[in-house]
C-alpha cells in the first residue's frame, strides 16, 4: 500500500529517507493514474521494509510537482539518497518499476 505525501512532508518522507523511495505523481481525474494506482499499491506491499512508496496528488501539491517539472501524469520517480534515480512517464508494467528499484 502506498502512503500519501504532500508539499509539507515531502522532504521528510522522500528526500531524507535512508532507503529508496518510489513516488507516484498523480491526480484523481487522470485515467492512466487510476491504472497505475493498484500497481503502485502492490509494489508497496511486495517491497515493504525495503522501499518506501508514496503518492503525491499534483493538484493538491503543486509546489513539489512543479519543482520536479511534472508536466505529464502519471509520473513515477524513484529516489535514492534524496536524488532522482529513475523517472517514468505514463503507465508501465509492474515489473519495470520493480526492476528499477532493485537496480
Amino acid at each position: 500500500m502506498a502512503n500519501e505525501t504532500t508539499d509539507a512532508t515531502f522532504k521528510d518522507d522522500v528526500l531524507n529517507s535512508e532507503i529508496p523511495v518510489l513516488v507516484d505523481f498523480w491526480a484523481p481525474w487522470c485515467g492512466p493514474c487510476r491504472m497505475v494506482g493498484p500497481i503502485i499499491d502492490r509494489i508497496g506491499e511486495k517491497m515493504k521494509n525495503k522501499v518506501k512508496v508514496f503518492k503525491l496528488n499534483v493538484d493538491e501539491n503543486p509546489s513539489t510537482a512543479g519543482s520536479y517539472g511534472i508536466t505529464g501524469i502519471p509520473t513515477v520517480i524513484i529516489f535514492k539518497n534524496g536524488q532522482i534515480e529513475r523517472e517514468f512517464v505514463g503507465v508501465q508494467p509492474e515489473q519495470v518499476y520493480l526492476d528499477a528499484l532493485v537496480a
